[in-house]
């Protein structure tokens, strides 16, 4: 199946525009819940998009309905192995739906619509899901287990006597590490997933406006203000209450302009821990570890912010890699392929076997985890060059650094970390830094706390789509 964002140069002009989500982490345990009104229980439709930015053997509950322990309904990502669809009724699951595929692509974002209509006489038609607008219970031998419900069967969703889930677990600290977006329910109604997407003329598949009716108990959150992220603008009223979710949790990062986000997937020797989004990392060891972010660029022109958060602020060093450069040994940093600076001291570029070789800058700037440090990368330029900023000043001498033999290769932002010290990332998406200023590129895209230079822009795929990537 095609996913959304496959190919940054692909997107289609006029499509409908998505301009929020909401972001959600495990170690805050951020969800937003609300009681139900016993309503349609064998006639509904939940449409939603998601990104998971954490790949890793834990659980992640995007979506839960739950009376008891003994009886929910849920929606969750089972690690690495699968993903999963259940209604469990003491001890028995009604509704059972186990992918043989898993869902491990830290960067895209996926749309998954379940429809349901127990009152079907075919059991094959009484519960559909769709995963980037292609039926997958029509897919012989995508689910391992594929349990319909019987007929007029009454789920757990509209249960008066349940609540609701998003971004967590009622029971456990097993939240969606990532992003969600554009969060339909439908009261009453089985619908398809033509109703919310189509495919644009790539094969890639994009949201469109739902226009239907919700029904009485139906809902719509579009994370639209930051002050409030669980309103409800179906016109029903049926709001979510936020559960350690505050402004700073509503994000740019959406189907319709996919923002660059650290990527756990690079292999290093020492890796860091990332989280928040994709949008932090730390390290709690005495090792250099390594992090590197999702796109990488080869022309245009770019620019990101990082800030220190824990440690000493010092043993942290920041610029950008090749995907050449991964490792099983060694330190991140020290690998060929890279041009970083070591905060507090020089900036180097290694593009042969032995030594930071070809650049040595020495940047004169004092660590503090007030300062925040913000890269340009040129990739137009002939020589292409990267700058420094602290507090939105040059301070690296000359004001560009030449790349060198990187030049002309796939770069990404990366970073490495020593001991306790950890980073914030702000690509423009997300950040859980605090943001004052609020400024944007040109094109109006990414949240930053200092404006990017004239002709610099976020990376995000809108961006991507017109100056290269």
């Amino acid at each position: 199946m095609a996913f959304l964002q496959a190919a940054a140069n692909k997107q289609d002009s006029g499509n409908y525009e998505i301009d929020h989500s909401c972001k959600f982490e495990t170690a805050n345990t951020e969800s937003l819940t609300k009681s139900q009104t016993a309503s349609n229980r064998r006639t509904w439709t939940l449409s939603f998009w998601f990104k998971k930015t954490k790949v890793d053997s834990a659980l992640q509950y995007v979506f839960q309905s739950v009376v008891n322990s003994s009886t929910t309904f849920d929606l969750f990502v089972n690690g690495t192995t699968d993903w999963r669809v259940y209604e469990y009724v003491s001890g028995s699951r009604n509704i059972a739906f186990y992918s043989t595929v898993p869902l491990t692509d830290p960067s895209a974002w996926y749309h998954l619509v379940i429809a349901c209509d127990t009152t079907q006489s075919s059991a094959a038609d009484r519960f559909k899901i769709y995963l980037n607008g292609e039926d997958l219970t029509a897919v012989s031998g995508y689910f391992s287990t594929a349990a319909y419900p019987a007929q007029n069967y009454e789920t757990h969703i509209n249960n008066s006597a349940a609540t609701l889930s998003i971004g967590k677990s009622t029971s456990a600290s097993t939240n969606l590490c990532g992003y969600i977006s554009e969060l339909n329910f439908v009261d009453g109604l089985m619908k398809d997933e033509e109703d919310f997407g189509k495919y644009d003329h790539n094969g890639i598949w994009h949201p469109i406006e739902y226009t239907g009716s919700y029904g009485d108990e139906g809902y719509f959150l579009d994370f639209a203000d930051a002050g409030d992220l669980g309103d409800d603008e179906s016109g029903n009223g049926k709001d979510f209450t936020e559960n350690n979710i505050a402004a700073a949790n509503q994000a740019n990062d959406t189907p319709t302009n996919n923002f660059c986000t650290m990527n756990p997937l690079w292999t290093y020797a020492n890796a860091q821990v990332i989280s928040e989004g994709g949008t932090k990392t730390l390290h709690n060891a005495s090792t250099w570890a390594g992090a590197k972010a999702s796109f990488g660029v080869t022309r245009g022109k770019w620019y990101w912010e990082y800030k220190t958060i824990s440690g000493n602020g010092t043993d942290v060093i920041i610029g950008i890699q090749t995907d050449e450069g991964v490792a099983l040994t060694g330190n991140a940093h020290n690998i060929i392929s890279t041009a970083a600076w070591y905060i507090g001291g020089e900036f180097w570029v290694k593009d042969a076997t032995n030594g930071r070789n070809s650049v040595d800058v020495t940047i004169n700037s004092t660590a503090s985890h007030n300062h925040t440090y913000g890269f340009t990368l040129d990739m137009d330029s002939s020589p292409q060059r990267i700058s420094v900023y602290q507090n939105n000043s040059v301070i690296n001498a000359g004001d560009n650094i030449n790349i060198d033999g990187l030049g002309g290769k796939t770069v990404f932002p990366f970073a490495a970390c020593y001991a306790t010290n950890g980073i914030t990332f702000n690509l423009g998406g997300c950040t859980i830094s605090s943001i004052s200023s609020a400024a944007t590129d040109a094109n109006g895209y990414g949240t930053f706390e200092y404006a990017p230079p004239s002709g610099f822009y976020a990376i995000c795929t809108k961006n991507l789509a017109q100056y290269g990537g």
